[in-house]
């Protein structure tokens, strides 16, 4: 989980996904707010940039960190804000157990119970648009962060963009490496408290210019 200032969700997120998955790492980005130690006391793994590098930074340490450890056979990327739910997570982890695919990205689009509003939904849309025609990945849902990984997997994806574009700088890699994947419809909650962090629409452009001007 990449954390940045989710002191008043922190807690409860790792402690509902540990009742599921054990061996939470939470990587904290520089956080002032005291997420670390929430983190820590609900029983995951913390690990701290000591000053704001970005989600993708983020992800990428947590990454490394649980490669470190032999026994790690699957990876799962998960919002640290309580928007992803743990029963989609482990449905992600199970395909990977059980059917030929190195990842599986959740889609908010498959399945039409998540809401949004119209000029979201619409922005997303083309997101999927852009993506599909830069990297070859056909997905119905481009920029969700919900994502299972087996370990030959992540050990492939390098992820260099810090920030909002890691997501695809993903979706570009998975193409590039020739990994086989598929999509799982997914649940997304939008909470008063998660809508109120999330990402503006105009980040849309933000990231088209930190993956071309770069």
């Amino acid at each position: 989980m990449p954390l940045y200032n989710e002191a008043s969700v922190i807690g409860s997120v790792v402690a509902a996904a540990r009742e599921t998955f054990p061996n939470v790492v939470c990587v904290d980005d520089g956080s002032s707010d005291g997420s670390a130690e929430a983190a820590r006391r609900a029983g995951a793994r913390v690990v701290r940039h000591p000053i704001n590098l970005g989600q993708g930074a983020a992800l990428q340490t947590g990454i490394d960190y649980a490669l470190g450890d032999p026994n790690c056979h699957y990876l799962v990327t998960f919002d640290a804000d309580g928007q992803h739910r743990v029963e989609d997570a482990l449905a992600m982890v199970k395909r990977l157990d059980t059917e030929s695919y190195d990842v599986v990205l959740g889609s908010r689009f498959l399945d039409g119970r998540t809401e949004m509003s119209a000029l979201r939904r619409i922005v997303l849309r083309a997101a999927v648009r852009f993506e599909r025609y830069s990297t070859g990945v056909a997905l119905t849902d481009a920029h969700n962060g919900l994502r299972a990984f087996t370990r030959s997997a992540a050990e492939r994806i390098r992820i260099t963009q810090n920030r909002m574009a890691h997501a695809s700088e993903i979706v570009g890699e998975i193409g590039k490496k020739g990994l086989r994947y598929t999509e799982q419809p997914v649940q997304v909650l939008y909470t008063d408290y998660s809508k109120s962090k999330g990402q503006s629409l105009w980040n849309s452009i933000n990231i088209l210019s930190e993956l071309f001007l770069k």
